[in-house]
């Protein structure tokens, strides 16, 4: 079973504000994140204070996945997959 998706009143109204090309780039991209089919990878480049990534790292480490890995699980995850 899936967890239901929530959205607080301040993001529902933020997202008015958006464009319709924001809106079907915004469901397009969360098909594509969903589908069957590999996407590619894109590199970013992420400012993150030392002692918050290397808390991150030493963590992931002790679970035994790699630190990329989860950073990737909790963006789904806060994406409602």
């Amino acid at each position: 079973m899936r967890a239901l998706q929530t959205f607080s009143d301040e993001y529902l109204e933020r997202c008015k504000d958006l464009s319709i090309e924001e809106k079907f780039d915004f469901i397009e991209n969360f098909r594509l994140m969903h589908s069957q089919v590999k996407s590619p990878s894109k590199l970013i480049s992420l400012k993150v204070s030392e002692p918050l990534l290397d808390s991150f790292k030493q963590k992931a480490k002790l679970e035994g996945v790699a630190y990329q890995t989860q950073i990737k699980k909790l963006m789904q995850a806060w994406l409602g997959d």
